[in-house]
């Protein structure tokens, strides 16, 4: 037994290097605060990456934003640029005697600008297409409906609606002008009947091709008559409407400029500019107004139609419709 103690006490105890027991608990201690030394590390770590990401969101936002608005704006500008290089070249190269330059027709829109006769101009007959395409509106989408819910209705004027759309502008102004004379009555008449039918016939296309089972579940649930048609048709048909006001602002446009152009308004409008430099036989005023009608035709287009009809698709899950 003594020889063993000796052994026992030369060896020392198991585990201890220092040869003092360590206090109960300590080693746990350590270990948990390693454990909470590396979770605040990570928690410092995860603080730094997300003020990181807080700094360059903004930044990465703004970023996509411009690339989505140079992406919208480069096309039209490519087009614009390419138009306006062919036009340049077309002049340098003497193709025509009367093609005028680029910078000409520049100099009669500011040339216009500078007199004061531009902007009355424009402003003329923004009014009037304004004032004609509500009445249009207000005419033509009540006359669609009406067209769907009433057959016979629709047997007798579908066809007159039909005619009368497709009959160009020109054909509609000597009408006008002789059963109202050179007035604004006249030029109100000839942008009407320009954009009544194709907004009518478009209403009843888009009608036309609403789902008939939506329509059944609508009237099994209760909604008939008028409540079906706030709150099924209407909605169903709305993309439809959209298209039908937009072909119906065209129309109107193109009716309003072929009416300014041949009545003999009191009041200015593009059409009049057109006019002067046919007369005066001037291509870069003729061009400056042509480039200003499609300049406005673009901008309502762009401004507001595209818009709506972008929003309306999306609500309706059309991501890559609505996209376009």
């Amino acid at each position: 037994m003594p020889a063993t103690d000796t052994e026992d006490s030369r060896r020392g105890p198991r585990h201890e290097p220092s040869g003092f027991p360590e206090p109960p608990g300590q080693d746990v201690g350590r270990t948990a605060g390693r454990t909470a030394g590396g979770a605040g590390g990570s928690d410092d770590s995860d603080e730094m990456a997300s003020g990181l990401d807080a700094l360059e969101s903004p930044v990465s936002a703004t970023a996509a934003t411009s690339r989505r608005l140079l992406a919208k704006a480069a096309p039209p500008l490519a087009a614009v640029a390419l138009v306006l290089a062919l036009w340049q070249t077309a002049y340098a190269l003497n193709w025509s005697a009367t093609l005028p330059s680029p910078a000409a027709v520049w100099g009669e829109l500011a040339g216009a600008w500078s007199d004061g006769t531009l902007l009355p101009a424009l402003g003329h007959s923004l009014l009037r297409c304004l004032v004609g395409f509500a009445a249009s509106a207000a005419i033509g989408v009540p006359l669609g409906l009406l067209l769907t819910r009433m057959a016979p209705l629709r047997t007798v004027l579908g066809p007159i609606l039909s005619a009368v759309q497709s009959l160009p502008a020109a054909a509609l102004v000597p009408v006008a002008v002789i059963a109202l004379g050179n007035s604004e009555g006249a030029v109100y008449a000839v942008v009407l009947l320009g954009a009544v039918p194709s907004i009518a016939v478009g209403v009843t296309t888009a009608v036309d091709q609403i789902p008939p089972l939506l329509l059944r579940a609508g009237r099994s649930m209760g909604a008939g008559g008028l409540r079906g048609a706030v709150h099924i048709l209407v909605p169903a048909a709305l993309p439809g409407f959209v298209a039908a006001l937009r072909q119906g602002w065209t129309f109107g446009w193109r009716a309003l400029m072929t009416a300014e152009l041949i009545t003999a308004t009191p009041l200015p409008g593009i059409g009049r500019m057109l006019d002067a430099g046919r007369q005066g036989g001037e291509l870069s005023l003729v061009l400056a107004s042509v480039v200003l009608i499609l300049a406005v035709g673009v901008l309502v287009e762009s401004a507001l139609f595209s818009p709506v009809e972008r929003r309306v698709l999306r609500s309706r899950g059309l991501a890559s419709a609505a996209g376009r």
